[in-house]
């Protein structure tokens, strides 16, 4: 079986002597063979269902690392920075200014994580969307070996993370948000979770209004992706203290990011951001 594809094509002539151009349709007629397209409509499957599988993958490092160091740090969140916000101005309004200036400085940090990791995307790996990862896995570096050197020792973690390693997992985070981009702007949240359940209930709408399970099954696995990495941060941050923690995320990154590189070596490369 072969599908006819009518394409009109517009073709400017400019007629001698006139000076006034004229316009021409062509008809072109092109025969698409149903192979071609079963074979389009498998990409764009295999290609949604690896991105299911990774923003789960990345969802779950995002709800350990927020999770674990939450515990052991002074009440910091490194991937709610609407908390963070409130936090900085209500800091204010209480005369709490260390409780201000750092929320501003996690705000901060995550926003250059953001900046930075889009900025490496668009010239550094264009053929490697999620490489992202690699930066949230050198944040997390800086902070382990940060947490280090603030204990006074190179072999003795801290048992409470300080704002300064804090502020590396911020900026991690940051990073790691930016992992999946369409057209220049976020297209799946991983540690902002708010969004996701506004996009999760938005297709149970849909779902009930006619729609099919996919209109919100993929925003119920990455939130139950969060959730469960949430758990398993909770659980190591009771397990191990400190910066322990923070070697346990950034091996965590690590692995995660060499799982990504080698499903991005699967895929087709993409053109840089425009």
């Amino acid at each position: 079986m072969r599908i006819r594809r009518r394409v009109i094509l517009r073709k400017s002539k400019r007629v001698l002597g006139s000076g006034v151009g004229s316009t021409k349709d062509v008809v072109v007629t092109t025969v698409v063979s149903t192979k071609d397209v079963i074979a389009d409509l498998t990409v764009g499957e295999h290609k949604e269902t690896t991105e299911v599988r990774l923003s789960s993958v990345l969802a779950v490092l995002a709800g350990f690392v927020g999770a674990a160091s939450f515990i052991h740090s002074a009440g910091y969140f490194v991937t709610f920075m609407t908390g963070n916000t409130e936090r900085m101005v209500l800091g204010w309004f209480t005369g709490d200014a260390v409780l201000a200036y750092g929320a501003m400085i996690l705000v901060a940090m995550f926003l250059a994580g953001v900046v930075v990791a889009s900025l490496a995307r668009r010239h550094l790996w264009s053929n490697h969307p999620h490489g992202a990862t690699n930066l949230t896995a050198l944040a997390l570096t800086v902070a382990v070996v940060l947490d280090l050197r603030l204990s006074g020792t190179d072999t003795t973690f801290s048992p409470t993370i300080g704002l300064l390693p804090i502020s590396f997992v911020a900026f991690a985070m940051g990073a790691l948000n930016t992992s999946f981009v369409k057209k220049g702007e976020v297209s799946i949240p991983l540690s902002y979770v708010t969004g996701t359940l506004v996009k999760l209930g938005q297709g149970i709408e849909r779902h009930i209004s006619g729609g099919t399970i996919k209109e919100w099954s993929d925003y119920g696995i990455l939130y139950a992706s969060f959730t469960a990495g949430a758990v398993l941060g909770g659980i190591v941050g009771i397990l191990v203290g400190g910066g322990w923690m923070l070697l346990a995320a950034a091996l965590a990154a690590a692995a995660t990011s060499i799982y990504t590189y080698r499903r991005d070596a699967k895929t087709e490369p993409l053109a840089p951001l425009k």
